[in-house]
């Protein structure tokens, strides 16, 4: 019986040391190819522009006047209108909130 596990030891130790080996390899093949530059690179975004676009030109927004008002076109108009303007005939912008959900209380057993 001390020949057959001193086999099976040798096996088992040859086969350990084997699997090490081919995982050094392999690493050190991964480390290798990880070193050595690529000669592909890609470019994720586009380069600055270095002077706006002439569409930007034609667009500019208005001279602000310092302490002036701020245009606006149309004028805004409050979600909510008063009771007076209601009676008056304004509908709301904005559909009426849902009522509030309530269950009835937890009972205790």
């Amino acid at each position: 019986m001390a020949a057959d596990d001193r086999k099976r030891i040798r096996r088992d130790i040859l086969l350990a040391s084997t699997m090490v080996v081919a995982g050094a390899a392999i690493c050190a093949l991964a480390l290798v190819q990880l070193s050595r530059p690529s000669p592909l690179m890609a470019q994720a975004t586009q380069p600055l522009q270095s002077s706006p676009s002439a569409e930007q030109d034609k667009t500019t927004p208005a001279a602000s006047k310092p302490g002036g008002e701020r245009p606006t076109t149309p004028a805004p108009e409050p979600a909510r209108p008063g009771a007076q303007a209601q009676k008056e005939g304004a509908k709301p912008a904005l559909p009426p909130a849902p009522a509030e959900k309530m269950a009835p209380p937890i009972q205790q057993k």
